[in-house]
Parts: structure tokens; C-alpha cells; sequence
């Protein structure tokens, strides 16, 4: 997950002032769905690109500067980018010149801009390229030891000095620096792994802890994260999430971790501090319909959505040390299961 203070800030560095909004990636075309966002939750939907992804997206995620929306896609070129306005859609940018090798699962920009990544089912499992006005760049080579099975999840540090894939094999999470060449050595596995198939991964927007989603119980492994790497598990949160967890978001303030996962309530949400989990958020009044999938913070935290497996497909609550009242469905829902969700940096 990006962190989309920080994205805000690139923004406004650049003088940008695009307006806010929040996106959908699906699994029926058109494929990905995006609306504006307000204090009174989903305007109307924007027209679909006219470049449609060619199957089921997995992952959507903006640059940190607003001017683009990527997605990764089950169905060739398996990742993709659109100039991005307060227009929605802008024209599709070309494909990279080396495409990932099979379906991608995750994607995410760096928050400096310069990069963007995804995560991968095949050998490789993860491929960066550069990023710029222009589009893609050429792909970077291939880390020297590799995740070590498909992967699912991919983020950048907050500082765009490390990157972390979570994947199907164990150890289930890979890390490495990450610089102008590329791929540095591997860090070493964190002393306690996830228990299983790692779904999601992100950073805190401080960068100094960073947690799997993944298929076994506990659900969910938080690891302290320094230029070291994987520092000691934390421990589980007293109340575990229901069933396999696949999204993971901390809030942009860092106090809340949220994740999505099967099984009723569908979403989790938990206290965070430098000692880990708090005691459990009570669950919304109203529920997500299905598997939680994906899950974003606004920028200002005032906000939390998540994609799911049943209409609507995606559900938004204010946010304030708890869920409030579900927002208003949109008016046209996303056409099928919803995997992955972004808020705009400009929210």
C-alpha cells in the first residue's frame, strides 16, 4: 500500500490540485471502476478508459503525484497505466518493453515517483521499472536470490529505499534495498515468519513497521523495520481477524492497521503503536458483503474503504478511532468482485 500523506505531499510539491478520488480494480470489464470522493462519499462514476485492461485486475494503486493510475491485471500486458485528471481516465501510456512474465497480483508506486513495481505469479515473481511523464522505463534486472513463489504483494518503503514482497512460498515476505541500480542484496528472513501464503503487504507511513496479510492463523505478521530489516515479530493481536487476511493498510497517521480478510465481519481494524496491536475496533454496524480484499486509508484518515467478493463490491465508512455509518453505495457499482482499492493521494 502507498502511503498517500506522502503521495499528498508530492502533489503539492508539484503544485497539483487534482481533485479526490477513489478506484476500484474488478473483476468483470470494464475491469476497474473509479469515482470521485468527497466528505459525502461516492460521486458519480467516471467514464471507463478508453483502453480497457483486457481481463480481471488484481491491484490498482495511484502515483504519488495524481497524474497516473496503475493496475495490475490477470491478462496481458498484466500491467498497465493511464494519465489520470480530475477528468478520471486519460489515454492508456504504452506497454513496457518487457513485460512481467504471467499475471500480476500487486502493484505500487514509489513514493518518490520514480518507480513502480509489481508482484507477480511466475519466476521472477516481482519486476520494477522506472517511472516518469513518459511511462514506463526499461525493467530493471531481476534480484539475484528471487521471491521464493508467486507473488501477491508489493510495496515500497516510505522512502523508496526498500521494497517488500509478500508471496506463496515460505519464508512469504522477501525484502531488499532498493536504489537508482535496483535490487540490492536480500535481507534476511525475519526470524519468525508469516505461518502461510503472504496475500498483502504494506508499510507504516513512518516506515519503521511493516505487516503480512496472509492465509494462516494468526492472519496477520507485524515485524519492526529498520535499514536492518525484519526486527521481532510483534505480537498477535488479542483478537485475531476472523479468517485468511488479504489486504492489509496502516493509517496514514500510523495508530490503525486494517485489514480485510474472509469470513464475517470481512474487516478488521486495530490500535497501533511502537508496541503493536491494540484491543480490536468494534466492527461497523453495516458490513462489507463478502471477502475483503483490499483496504485504504484517505489521506487525512477521516476515511476507510474496502473492496469485496459480493455487491457492492466496495464499502466506505468515515473513520475515527472506529467505523461510522456506511457510506451510500455508489450509484453504478463496480461490475464484479472487487481486489483491489485506492484512494487518489489527494483525498
Amino acid at each position: 500500500m502507498p502511503s498517500n500523506r506522502r503521495n499528498l505531499l508530492a502533489a503539492e510539491v508539484a503544485g497539483l490540485a487534482y481533485e479526490p478520488a477513489v478506484a476500484v480494480a474488478h473483476d468483470t470489464s470494464p475491469y476497474v471502476t473509479a469515482y470521485p470522493w468527497s466528505a459525502s462519499g461516492f460521486g458519480a462514476k467516471y467514464s471507463n478508459p478508453a483502453t480497457l485492461p483486457a481481463g480481471r485486475c488484481n491491484g490498482v494503486d495511484f502515483s504519488p503525484d495524481g497524474t497516473a493510475i496503475g493496475l495490475a491485471s490477470t491478462s496481458t500486458p498484466f500491467i498497465l497505466a493511464y494519465d489520470w485528471s480530475d477528468s478520471g481516465f486519460g489515454s492508456k501510456f504504452s506497454d513496457p518493453a518487457t513485460l512481467p512474465s504471467n499475471w500480476c497480483g500487486g502493484i505500487n508506486f514509489s513514493a518518490d515517483g520514480d518507480y513502480v513495481a509489481v508482484a507477480q505469479l511466475l519466476s521472477p515473481r516481482v519486476g520494477v521499472y522506472p517511472w516518469s511523464a513518459s511511462g514506463f522505463g526499461t525493467r530493471f534486472s531481476n534480484p539475484a536470490t528471487l521471491p521464493a513463489g508467486p507473488g501477491y504483494g508489493v510495496s515500497f518503503s516510505p522512502d523508496s529505499s526498500q521494497l517488500v514482497v509478500s508471496h506463496s512460498t515460505t519464508p512469504f515476505v522477501s525484502a531488499y534495498p532498493w536504489s537508482g541500480s535496483g535490487f540490492g542484496t536480500k535481507f534476511a528472513n525475519p526470524a519468525t515468519v508469516p505461518t502461510g501464503t503472504g496475500n498483502g503487504v504494506a508499510f507504516s507511513a513512518a516506515g519503521t513497521e511493516v505487516a503480512i496479510a496472509h492465509n494462516t492463523s494468526p492472519f496477520v505478521s507485524a515485524y519492526p523495520w529498520s535499514g536492518s530489516g525484519f526486527g521481532t515479530k510483534f505480537s498477535n493481536p488479542a483478537t485475531l481477524p476472523a479468517n485468511a487476511c488479504f489486504g492489509v493498510a496502516f493509517s496514514e497517521a500510523g495508530t490503525t492497521i486494517a485489514l480485510g480478510h474472509i469470513s464475517s465481519p470481512y474487516i478488521a481494524a486495530y490500535p497501533w503503536s511502537a508496541s503493536g496491536f491494540g484491543t480490536k475496533y468494534s466492527n461497523p454496524s453495516s458490513l462489507p458483503t463478502g471477502t475483503g480484499r483490499s483496504v485504504d486509508f484517505s489521506v487525512d484518515d477521516g476515511e476507510i474503504v474496502v473492496s469485496h467478493d459480493t455487491s457492492p463490491f466496495v464499502s466506505a465508512y468515515p473513520w475515527s478511532a472506529g467505523f461510522g455509518t456506511k457510506f451510500s453505495n455508489p450509484a453504478t457499482l463496480p461490475t464484479g468482485l472487487g481486489y483491489g482499492v485506492a484512494f487518489s493521494p489527494t483525498t
